[in-house]
């Protein structure tokens, strides 16, 4: 029964190592998504800096566009340059706005293997307080009956 008790104490112990080891991987990826979520919030600040300054030349082109054919060969590159910057914006927030749902189902794994985790603790602890409360009965019976066999070989 004590090896039985031992085995369960084992298992459960594999059961917490194994969990604590998926949460702290998960951590990982989490810390990974963190440092693309930064990078790509600053290539959708670098995108949407180098848009203004494109509608900005943009803007001007159209002021000067009284001025001339290649004033208008400039609008129009300008103009395709906006439209190639708008089509990486809106890649980027894409992008983004994927990375910040992937963070949030890896925080929801990371909350569940947490909870795991502590289950897996406790259970351990209760097996541990078991095994030491059927320790103590053990010696106690084995007392007992050293305590007996020295009265029967008294008789």
């Amino acid at each position: 029964k004590i090896a039985a008790i031992r085995t369960e104490a084992d298992a459960a112990n594999v059961r917490a190592d194994t969990a604590e080891a998926e949460k702290k991987r998960i951590e990982g990826e989490l810390t990974v998504k963190d440092h693309e979520i930064t990078s790509l919030k600053a290539q959708v600040q670098r995108l949407e800096e180098a848009l203004d300054r494109a509608e900005t030349r943009v803007a001007e082109a159209k002021v000067g566009l009284d001025e001339g054919e290649s004033t208008k060969t400039v609008g129009e590159g300008l103009m395709r340059k906006v439209a190639l910057l708008e089509s990486e914006l809106d890649v980027a927030e894409r992008n983004l706005r994927e990375t910040t749902e992937k963070m949030r189902q890896i925080d929801i794994k990371a909350e569940h293997f947490e909870r795991q985790v502590q289950k897996l603790e406790a259970e351990n602890s209760a097996y541990e307080t078991r095994f030491e409360e059927v320790r103590k009965k053990y010696e106690a019976a084995v007392q007992e009956l050293e305590e007996l066999d020295k009265n029967l070989l008294d008789l």
